[in-house]
């Protein structure tokens, strides 16, 4: 490591936002020097673009460098270029290496991204009953998804005993935490307990935020809702 200024995170987010081509040049210098923090940040300014041409492999360098590095966050990020393509091909097994080497740290986010390459043994023997455990220290640790995930779990009994209050006080959990597709599933049950007006109001964030595909999936569903508030929230504007 450098004997460098600290790197201070907060003050170059204000930059990047004000000049993020000076700001990437900091960044750069940092990483540079080698200061873990400053090598993931370049990382993901060649992912997105940000002041600097986008640059897939450069990223999947700096991500390297920094995971090596020791850098948790870091190791999450390679697993999800190996998982998606990004500055390399396609490969499950890295991806599985290195999500589970975050979740060896600790990181929630490895714990999720490592869990759901158990559940449908993508690059790695299939364990459900692992991935399950992982889900649930993430939800612990307060990942939404993660807790999401977990209510799916115990409201289909699906390697644990069925438990529908469980499942309904993780989906609340997951949807105040601002997950999409809590809120989504939150709201279902909701309906199912005759209570439209809240069920409107998680929706309408589960619609604002929800991606691309889940939009898709979810319109029609919402269309044949036997409820008419339901129905209009996919032919009037969102709130």
């Amino acid at each position: 490591m450098s004997d460098t200024a600290p790197f201070d995170a907060e003050a170059l987010a204000q930059q990047l936002r004000d000049d993020p081509e000076a700001a990437f040049t900091v960044i750069r210098d940092a990483a540079q020097a080698g200061q873990p923090n400053a090598q993931l940040l370049l990382a993901q300014l060649y992912i997105e673009g940000r002041g600097v041409a986008r640059d897939e492999q450069a990223a999947l360098l700096w991500y390297e460098t920094a995971a090596n590095n020791g850098h948790a966050m870091a190791m999450n990020m390679l697993g999800r270029c190996h998982e998606l393509g990004q500055g390399c091909a396609p490969d499950a097994t890295l991806a599985a290496v290195w999500y589970r080497r975050a979740a060896e740290t600790g990181l929630d986010w490895g714990m999720y991204n490592y869990a759901n390459l158990l559940a449908t043994g993508r690059g790695v023997a299939q364990d459900r009953p692992k991935a399950l455990a992982l889900y649930t220290q993430a939800a612990h640790r307060g990942h939404a998804k993660s807790m999401n995930l977990l209510a799916r779990h115990l409201e289909d009994g699906l390697e644990i005993a069925r438990d529908p209050q469980a499942a309904l006080a993780w989906y609340r959990r997951s949807a105040e935490a601002g997950d999409f597709r809590g809120q989504a599933n939150y709201a279902s049950i909701l309906l199912q307990q005759g209570q439209i007006e809240q069920a409107l109001h998680w929706l309408r964030l589960a619609l604002a935020h929800g991606s691309p595909a889940f939009i898709a999936h979810i319109v029609p569903e919402l269309a044949a809702s036997p409820h008419p508030q339901i129905r209009a929230l996919v032919t009037q504007p969102t709130a």
